[in-house]
């Protein structure tokens, strides 16, 4: 297997290590430990170069996915919207975490605030995080919340988790539905994005409603990113992309991160390891079709989501490049999805 330097649009280990682990949480990170999907050492070994850490703050009403799954498909009934302070505390203690494994790391992991930061990271074979909050929950009405986080590193928001909050609607885990779900922005929603556009915060698309996506289309200044979502045509989930959002997210230079949910994935929508890389590979030409080379790279949801059997962990994301080669895609398309794509729009948004 050739091993490929890659980097990814979506994790969320932060979250699966504090629960998992509690104040042993960095050093199981950093020395490995085999019931998450990412540790340092394995991230080495399969050439992760960086991604995007996720703080997701978690709804306390727990509702289990097979629960709700049946041939027809599934509709999860969707948690009330999080309680701001309860929100920031959770993203707080995942911040905590991301700098405590910084600092214990000794360079090998760099929370990363500009490109410069990703090519130093790059240079010197570390792994460059991004700190992305999953929902902008946490974040107040007046907006100071934002302030600390940025000051602490916060460079990717997603407006909203598939949950409502007081700057949007997210797409409900249901099976199959269309995204257009529920009303657009509010006003606090549309501040956030002009708010981001001028601190040079990328904002992720992945979770919002229809109405939603084509609010931020028409306000932002910056490229169209769904850090980790697929294409609806193929999998009619509602936290997939319609074709006329791939398009826009083309247009706008901007780019989609694969996600590896079986989910998001299978055409029937269900949760099972068995999915075939190369039902992944679809939903990749499928986007690439509609908006171009530029507009795929990877997003996998490690840690967030169960994964494919042929991936399994973060050792297992060059089995995807093997599949292109395969396939007949040249190492540029192959190089382009691995890297270069985040690297152009990273460079882009958060500059």
């Amino acid at each position: 297997m050739t091993i490929h330097s890659f980097f990814d649009g979506h994790n969320d280990v932060l979250l699966r290590l504090l629960q998992e682990y509690g104040r042993d949480a960095c050093n199981q990170f950093l020395t490995g430990c085999k019931t998450t999907h990412l540790d340092l050492p394995r991230m080495n070994k399969a050439g992760f170069q960086g991604g995007f850490f996720a703080a997701f703050a978690p709804s306390p009403e727990q509702f289990e996915f097979e629960d709700y799954q049946s041939t027809q498909g599934y509709s999860i009934p969707m948690p009330p919207p999080l309680d701001q302070a309860t929100a920031l505390q959770s993203t707080i203690d995942m911040l905590d975490l991301l700098e405590e494994i910084e600092k214990a790391s000794k360079g090998e992991l760099k929370i990363c605030r500009n490109m410069a930061d990703i090519d130093e990271a790059r240079t010197q074979n570390n792994v460059a995080a991004i700190f992305h909050i999953e929902g902008a929950d946490c974040i107040d009405p007046d907006l100071s919340a934002l302030d600390t986080l940025y000051d602490r590193g916060l460079r990717s928001i997603g407006l909203v988790w598939s949950r409502n909050n007081i700057f949007g609607n997210g797409a409900p885990f249901q099976f199959p539905s269309d995204p257009d779900i529920g009303p657009g922005l509010t006003d606090a929603g549309k501040a956030l994005v002009s708010e981001c556009n001028q601190r040079k915060i990328l904002i992720d698309l992945s979770h919002l409603n229809e109405k939603g996506f084509w609010d931020v289309a028409e306000i932002s200044t910056a490229p169209l990113v769904a850090t980790h979502s697929n294409a609806h045509h193929l999998c009619p989930s509602p936290r997939n992309l319609t074709d006329q959002q791939i398009k826009a997210i083309g247009k706008s230079g901007g780019v989609i991160g694969i996600n590896f949910a079986p989910c998001f994935i299978a055409a029937d929508g269900m949760l099972t390891g068995t999915v075939p890389i190369k039902a992944l590979l679809q939903h990749l030409n499928h986007i690439v079709h509609l908006a171009g080379i530029g507009s795929v790279a990877l997003g996998s949801d490690f840690d967030g989501v169960m994964m494919p059997d042929e991936i399994g962990d973060v050792t297992g994301v060059n089995n995807i490049f093997d599949a292109l080669d395969r396939a007949g895609m040249s190492q540029e398309f192959i190089e382009k999805v691995a890297i270069e794509n985040w690297m152009r729009v990273l460079s882009d948004t958060i500059g």
